[in-house]
């Protein structure tokens, strides 16, 4: 993947996992202007995200910004001049939507600033690392606004109605260990370590079955738009459909053997 050719405000690469497949690496290059979205920006993010999507190579993907900012929130110069019919009928929001079918687990590793499109972005990721230093927040309604990138939705997913209503009408930023015993972050590590904690989880993921974890992935996304019963069907579904996997025969005959694993892919 040729990231000085294909990207401008991103550097993509590929970190070796010798434990199993690569780790999928996306880091948010705009500094001058605190990592704030603009439309290329996350277009960018997509692309990336896919292209890992589709490379057999890797086994999982992170996001991450720089160690002073994550992305500090919408580019708000790009966006002031727009009017509502404007911003309906780009509909920009339909990128970031994308970014919930990517197939492979997505960490976002964020230190400093996520606030507003910042803070959505990395809540569209399926795991959240924090450095010590990192701050949390949806400070819209200082702009006049709300949140309009899944902030309202996905945030209350994770950390329930009324810390949500705090957090998103206050507009008050929160620290990472709030955010952790909130429930929305997963692991806070010291500003030097956070990193090396996010691809330490990434390389752990990119080691385990990959349809097995792409399945596994596929049903608890399928737990937050549908009613129990359904999600419990589709759970089902999929784990009876990986009893056709070659790595479900490979796991279980490692394990009888008592022998490490050797998985295929497949």
């Amino acid at each position: 993947m040729d990231s000085e050719n294909e990207f401008r405000n991103i550097i993509v690469s590929k970190l070796d996992n010798h434990k199993g497949l690569k780790v999928g690496l996306a880091e948010i290059n705009r500094a001058e202007v605190l990592n704030a979205l603009n439309i290329g920006t996350v277009k960018e993010i997509l692309k990336a995200f896919q292209l890992f999507d589709k490379d057999n190579e890797v086994g999982c993907i992170i996001l991450t910004g720089n160690e002073k900012t994550f992305a500090a929130g919408a580019d708000i110069k790009e966006m002031a001049p727009d009017s509502a019919i404007n911003m309906y009928l780009r509909d920009q929001f339909a990128t970031w939507d994308s970014i919930g079918k990517i197939k492979k687990p997505i960490i976002a590793a964020v230190s400093g600033y996520a606030l507003g499109g910042g803070c959505e972005l990395a809540m569209t990721c399926d795991m959240i690392v924090a450095s010590e230093s990192a701050k949390f927040g949806q400070p819209e309604i200082k702009l006049g606004i709300m949140p309009g990138a899944g902030g309202t939705q996905r945030l209350t997913r994770a950390i329930g109605k009324a810390k949500a209503m705090e957090m998103i009408l206050t507009g008050r930023t929160y620290t990472a260990e709030e955010m952790f015993n909130a429930g929305l972050v997963n692991k806070v590590a010291p500003d030097d370590l956070y990193m090396e904690e996010a691809i330490a989880l990434a390389k752990d993921i990119a080691s385990m079955p990959q349809v097995a974890v792409q399945a596994a992935k596929e049903a608890i996304m399928k737990s937050f738009n549908t009613t129990i019963e359904d999600g419990l069907a589709f759970e089902r579904r999929n784990f009876y459909l990986l009893f056709a996997s070659e790595d479900k025969n490979e796991g279980m005959k490692a394990f009888i053997e008592k022998r490490p694993p050797n998985w295929k892919g497949k």
